[in-house]
């Protein structure tokens, strides 16, 4: 039977902006983690799971809610902790991301709470490239892991990153150079991987603040940013300084009123729409498919042809 009670907090607390809400959850220990709220879809009481010979271990089975089949996983597991006890006593938080649904077993729900993603910092470095945390925040002096969600999907789900040989045949884009800014590892080099198919040049940075800071340092050095990169292409969910913030950062240069910026995110919903609008921003695509990325790029030279042949 579906929790109500917090499926409807879920709905009631979807707003867009750079405020940040996320749901906190324990997994066998005190530690509180967290997920943003606009990822999940519904938390629910254990389910009845059944087994698929040949599963990937952290998948601990298979249900069907709401007449959709997902993939059930052990979140304590999967993020290198210990396997759930007694998992039938825990929850399921159903979550979208990249355009499919997930379930990952918990063992309780603790509370939603409201913060800034300016009051959110990436981890310390000394936790090494294999953490499974994308970010932390501090909530009533208790420190609030904020789980990369990506990198643990992938480790079962690893997402495409091959464009079609339809585009991959027709863009040509060796010139190119593309500012690519997201908190999640795994998130960027699979973009990376995707653009580099077409002969685009990557630079990648963690987060907004990074961007600004290395858009600033060219600037500083005398470069045209508008013209060296071709397209700034940027998560909106990440610590510091969001995609929201970026754009806008970005928009109030006039200097870069002319860099062309493509918002992606793995929150579905027509807010992502209005945002880009309200913020500047050029165009907003769901994360994850090569082909759109493909398709945005080749869309920008065509935009940037088109002008020189005017000129």
């Amino acid at each position: 039977m579906v929790d109500q009670h917090w499926g409807s907090s879920l709905e009631s607390n979807r707003v867009a902006g750079t405020r940040l809400e996320l749901l906190l959850f324990q997994l066998e220990g005190r530690q509180l983690y967290g997920i943003n709220v606009f990822k999940v879809q519904e938390v629910i009481p254990y389910q009845p799971l059944s087994r698929l010979a040949g599963a990937h271990p952290l998948v601990k089975g298979i249900a069907t809610l709401r007449g959709i089949t997902m993939p059930i996983m052990d979140l304590s597991l999967a993020i290198g902790g210990p396997a759930l006890k007694a998992p039938e006593k825990g929850n399921i938080i159903i979550t979208e991301y990249n355009r499919s649904v997930h379930g990952f077993l918990i063992r309780r729900v603790d509370r939603i709470i409201n913060t800034q993603w300016d009051q959110v910092q990436p981890p310390p470095r000394s936790t090494g490239r294999n953490a499974y945390v994308t970010a932390v925040t501090l909530i009533n002096d208790q420190i609030i892991e904020i789980l990369d969600v990506e990198k643990v999907l992938d480790q079962v789900v690893h997402a495409s990153t091959e464009v079609s040989r339809a585009l991959s045949e027709t863009v040509r884009a060796q010139d190119c150079k593309v500012l690519v800014v997201d908190d999640s590892s795994v998130a960027r080099n699979q973009i990376r991987a995707s653009l580099e198919q077409l002969g685009v040049q990557c630079s990648l940075v963690t987060d907004g603040k990074h961007a600004m800071e290395l858009i600033l340092r060219l600037q500083a050095d005398g470069v045209d940013v508008a013209r060296h990169f071709t397209m700034v292409v940027s998560d909106i969910e990440m610590p510091e300084m969001d995609g929201y913030q970026l754009t806008t950062r970005i928009r109030q240069d006039p200097r870069l009123k002319d860099l062309y910026i493509l918002l992606h995110s793995s929150i579905s919903g027509v807010f992502n729409v209005d945002m880009v609008r309200r913020t500047g921003a050029n165009k907003f695509i769901q994360k994850y498919h090569p082909d759109d990325l493909a398709q945005a790029v080749r869309d920008r030279l065509a935009q940037i042809g088109a002008a020189l042949a005017e000129g």
